[in-house]
């Protein structure tokens, strides 16, 4: 059974509260270096990703030098991620596009965002909120188990549901903290298999609603 939206509420920002410092796990210095992290990090960890950028991006610093490189060059710096090959082409297109379409910077918008190579929804809402400050709510593994654990969403609901849930539930000044949050709580806590949520009881402490 799916929780009132002011649990739902309560749980969310009891996480929130755990992990109140919870930074963006990804290392970058640009708004091209996050679109760029965010992009490898689809079925890989962050910190393989992080192991990889540095001599990325001290190869392909720009839009204009990604471009100028083949896919095989682009993959041998990121050899050691899943799907690299397939990602290797998906940044040189990006790359290109990034020159074409918008004067070599990273767009402020979804609907922008989402029309580069290897730009889904949830690349898109992160560099939004992190790159930009621009609210809007990333759906990764990490929350996606979290929301149907603690019963924010149905067990069925797909990421796209379970971001308008989120969205609903909460302001949207907590949208980026509840991301972070969230997914240090799904690594530290809320494990796919064997989860210790049941040693944090104030999560489940509805009697002051």
């Amino acid at each position: 059974m799916v929780l009132s939206k002011k649990r739902a509420r309560h749980v969310i920002e009891e996480i929130i509260a755990l992990f109140p410092d919870a930074k963006p796990s990804l290392d970058f210095h640009n708004h091209f270096e996050l679109l760029v992290a965010v992009m490898l990090s689809a079925q890989t960890t962050d910190a393989a990703v992080n192991k990889a950028t540095p001599g990325l991006f001290a190869a392909f610093p720009t839009p204009q030098a990604m471009t100028d490189a083949s896919e095989s060059e682009i993959a041998k710096h990121i050899s050691r991620l899943g799907l690299y090959r397939n990602k290797a082409k998906f940044l040189k297109k990006c790359a290109q596009q990034l020159l074409d379409d918008f004067d070599g910077q990273v767009p402020q918008t979804r609907e922008e965002l989402e029309s580069l190579a290897g730009v889904g929804r949830k690349t898109a809402n992160v560099v939004l909120s992190v790159g930009f400050g621009i609210p809007a709510f990333a759906v990764d593994t990490h929350v996606e188990r979290i929301c149907k654990h603690h019963d924010i969403v149905k067990k069925s609901a797909t990421p796209l549901e379970v971001e308008k849930r989120v969205m609903d539930v909460l302001p949207p000044e907590e949208w980026l903290a509840a991301h972070q949050a969230m997914i240090y709580f799904g690594r530290a806590i809320c494990h796919p298999k064997n989860p210790e949520c049941e040693h944090y009881p104030q999560l489940y402490d509805f009697s002051s609603l």
